[in-house]
């Protein structure tokens, strides 16, 4: 083995450890965001009736790309406040380990749009499957959070396929997945940070 290749996997795995504090304090803010812009996107789309595979896909994908802009905006304020580059080793590592799942969350998105309402539940079981693989360099939380996406959207999937509830609308659950998990996430986050600086 390469010992040059050894020291700096070494290094970064160490930085890791010693900003997983930091990345969770970044992630508060990021979740509030995601949960209001869901929360919004929700609701644009019951007011205007978005509901066809084209609007419905393009609402979303418009939703989360302005949510990804925003948390890079958001992690590079806080890397330029603590001083330190944004586009470092553990910021790749972190990266590479979303990109696979959110790759396919997009891909496995757009073929069963056009299938009709699985949509939100196949997004968010890749996204849970992204948190997940995050989480391995973050704080425990965020992994944890990932699987209550892996086991919410098959059981809620599950769920109303058996009670056939009142057909509702497919922003309803993308409201739910991503905008009030986010934003339940993000005040967890908020207060817990707040009573681990009082301590």
């Amino acid at each position: 083995m390469n010992s040059i290749w050894a020291e700096k996997n070494l290094e970064t795995i160490r930085t890791l450890m010693e900003r997983s504090a930091l990345y969770r304090r970044a992630l508060a803010p990021i979740m509030f965001f995601a949960g209001v812009a869901g929360t919004l996107a929700t609701a644009a789309g019951l007011i205007f009736h978005l509901n066809s595979p084209r609007e419905f896909s393009g609402l979303w994908l418009g939703t989360a790309i302005i949510v990804v802009i925003a948390a890079l905006l958001i992690a590079r304020r806080q890397a330029l406040k603590d001083e330190e580059g944004f586009w470092s080793p553990p910021t790749r590592r972190v990266a590479q380990a979303l990109a696979p799942a959110l790759a396919a969350g997009l891909i496995a998105g757009f073929l069963v749009a056009w299938l009709g309402d699985l949509t939100p539940f196949v997004w968010a079981l890749f996204y849970g499957c992204a948190l997940h693989s995050a989480g391995f360099f973050m704080s425990r939380g965020v992994r944890l959070f990932g699987w209550i996406y892996i086991g919410m959207a098959p059981c809620v999937l599950l769920l109303i396929s058996i009670i056939r509830p009142v057909s509702l609308s497919p922003h309803w659950f993308m409201g739910f997945f991503f905008g009030a998990l986010h934003l339940l996430y993000g005040g967890y986050l908020y207060f817990t940070e707040k009573g681990m600086k009082a301590e």
